[in-house]
């Protein structure tokens, strides 16, 4: 017997995705500029094989000749035919214009990315040589190569192009610094792809949108300064342009006026085709940013809500005011339950210290000396309230820690490779293989600019070497073994288009997805209500069994700790303070802190009054 469900009809329906050329067209503006510039692209492809005569065949009868049957747009003032100057010109300015435009996103392109993300020596070479560049007079500079190789446009478009790379850089250069901090960025590394990967694919396509309008604006500048050039007589006269068919035109105005119309009508309506697809563009690619950073904002303000949330709990557990540092870790011995669920082990962390430089040169620590054990098959939980140090140890352990901190002492081991000593090479060939990462904000740590599907494929086919389709197989697997209803679905959707819950379980899916030996979970339920955690919890429980993983999981809720763990370490400004089996620190807790973390879990408080009885005795309000 089927049940009849009524279902509600004020479920928003999906936004249609549309790509960038078909919001282009939409517009009238934009298929008259370019249908325009495809118009101008075909003649300075075809043109030289369509000009009916030598462009730079002079006649002495055909000089400054009007427009007639032979010649529709008439002879110049040598008498060369205008019609195949034009022509010709057209390739030549466009190529010329290209070569600037090419010059300039190579050189500014390249450098904003490796600056942007790598910073360094590189960040400040190229900001000293960009502020070089564009402190030099352009006229100046293009006059002193002519002089010195000669009048030709080639050269003298290439020089521009240089002139034009700081605009690139700084273009790139914002966009990348503003970018790298994402938590996506972090989660591409953990995923092992390389640098070069991350900045081709995730870097590069947050900073195109503004790239590609910048490009037909400064085509549209390169274009009016190579027929400035060429209108002074700076170029080569041999080489028909349309600024040196100005020029000419202009030296014969009152003669025959209209051989500078043609050149001015050429230049004219490209530059004006280009301006005006620049600003359609512009309109078509913000209406796309503005709704994502809507959407940032949104998750950002619920993450800060659960930020704020557990700051208080902090501060109420931290004005205990004991010192860490005074007293030894208190250790308890394994229970039957904590020693028949260990293996050996695979991360062992030794008197850690982590510090971040300062402006005046010193180096504030925030990691005090930690020394932690992981074994094979072990859920090792790492509790403590916020700002005690567990995601600056996670951090040291994956090698990500935020720009400025760095490991000042100690060692890390996994499984006999040295991370305190590793390379960035070295943690690419781990991160992502051997070692997993599932964040606390899934909806962060998801590229918004490609599906889910890319981003679980990809480390799948960097990191094991399967085909396409094995991945694709893989990572649909993937999605329906950690719950998904529909995963072919998800795999074609993107981020924003999934709940916070479904978001989670696709970065589980993707952390165990390499079948990683340890998984290192950074407080994974915090940005989720309560019954999501609940299966998101259930899901890490059995995953980690069936594929006998560590796990290292860091919390600050002992609920969560009592339904997950084997052994958990309990930190305190930054050091650890207690740690043992789970059953061990429940029942016999003996460090102060460690209580007071215990007493403040509500479970077993005494209930809430009514509502109703909180409004009778405070009145209403």
């Amino acid at each position: 017997m089927t049940t009849a469900v009524d279902l509600p009809t004020n479920i928003p329906t999906p936004p249609v995705k549309t790509s960038l050329m078909r919001r282009i067209v939409r517009r009238p503006i934009g298929v008259v500029s370019l249908g325009i510039l495809i118009v101008v692209g075909i003649i300075a492809v075809i043109g030289p094989y369509i000009a009916p005569y030598d462009p730079n065949k002079a006649s002495l009868q055909l000089v400054l000749a009007p427009p007639s049957a032979a010649h529709p747009l008439g002879a110049d003032s040598a008498g060369r035919d205008v019609l195949s100057r034009l022509l010709v010109a057209t390739q030549v300015s466009v190529v010329a214009a290209l070569l600037a435009l090419v010059t300039a996103l190579l050189i500014g392109v390249i450098s904003g990315l490796i600056a942007g993300y790598f910073k360094g020596w590189f960040d400040s070479v190229s900001a000293w040589f960009t502020s070089l560049v564009m402190a030099l007079p352009g006229i100046v500079v293009l006059l002193a190569v002519r002089a010195v190789v000669g009048p030709s446009v080639w050269i003298a478009m290439f020089t521009f192009g240089i002139l034009l790379a700081p605009a690139y850089y700084r273009l790139v250069y914002a966009a990348v610094t503003a970018v790298r901090s994402e938590l996506y960025v972090d989660a591409a590394k953990v995923s092992g792809l390389g640098d070069g990967r991350i900045i081709s694919r995730h870097i590069l396509s947050v900073v195109r949108a503004p790239i590609i309008i910048q490009s037909a604006i400064i085509a549209g500048i390169a274009i009016a300064i190579q027929s400035g050039l060429e209108f002074l007589g700076l170029g080569d006269t041999s080489v028909p342009t349309w600024g040196g068919m100005l020029s000419d035109g202009f030296a014969n105005i009152y003669k025959e006026p209209l051989l500078m119309l043609w050149p001015a009508l050429a230049i004219g309506i490209t530059s004006i085709a280009l301006t005006l697809l620049a600003n359609v563009m512009r309109d078509a690619l913000e209406r796309t940013v503005l709704v994502r950073r809507r959407r940032r904002r949104a998750v950002a303000t619920a993450t800060g809500s659960i930020a704020a949330v557990t700051t208080s709990i902090g501060a109420v557990t931290g004005s205990l005011d004991v010192d860490a540092a005074s007293a030894p870790v208190i250790r308890h011995d394994d229970d039957v339950r904590a020693a028949a669920r260990a293996g050996d082990t695979i991360l062992q962390v030794r008197d850690l210290h982590v510090g971040y430089g300062q402006d005046d040169g010193s180096t504030l620590e925030v990691v005090h000396g930690v020394s932690l054990d992981i074994r094979k098959g072990e859920v090792h939980g790492l509790i403590g309230e916020s700002g005690s140090g567990k995601t600056q140890t996670a951090f040291a352990v994956l090698g990500l820690l935020p720009r400025g901190g760095h490991i000042t002492g100690g060692s890390i081991d996994f499984e006999g490779v040295r991370l305190d000593q590793a390379s960035e090479k070295d943690y690419t060939a781990i991160r992502g293989r051997r070692i997993g990462y599932i964040p606390q904000e899934p909806m962060s740590n998801l590229d918004p600019s490609f599906t889910i599907g890319s981003q679980l494929v990809e480390p799948l086919r960097k990191s094991l070497g399967l085909s396409k389709k094995d991945a694709t197989d893989k990572a649909l697997s993937l999605l329906e073994r950690v719950g998904i209803p529909n995963p072919k679905r998800t795999f074609a959707a993107y981020p924003h288009e999934v709940s916070g819950g479904m978001a989670q379980r696709v970065l589980i899916a993707g952390a165990v997805s390499t079948d990683p030996d340890l998984i290192i979970a950074d407080e994974p339920t915090t940005a989720l209500d309560v019954t999501v955690q609940a299966e998101v919890l259930d899901l890490l429980r059995d995953l980690q069994a069936e594929r006998h993983m560590a796990l290292l999981l860091v919390t600050h809720n002992f609920g969560v700790v009592a339904d997950l763990c084997d052994r958990v370490s309990v930190m305190q400004q930054g050091l650890i303070v207690e740690t043992g089996p789970v059953r061990a620190i429940f029942g016999h807790a003996e460090h102060p802190y460690t209580r007071s973390l215990l007493g403040a879990i509500l479970d077993e408080g005494p209930a809430r009054p009514p509502l109703g009885t909180l409004l009778t005795k405070g009145g209403a309000r």
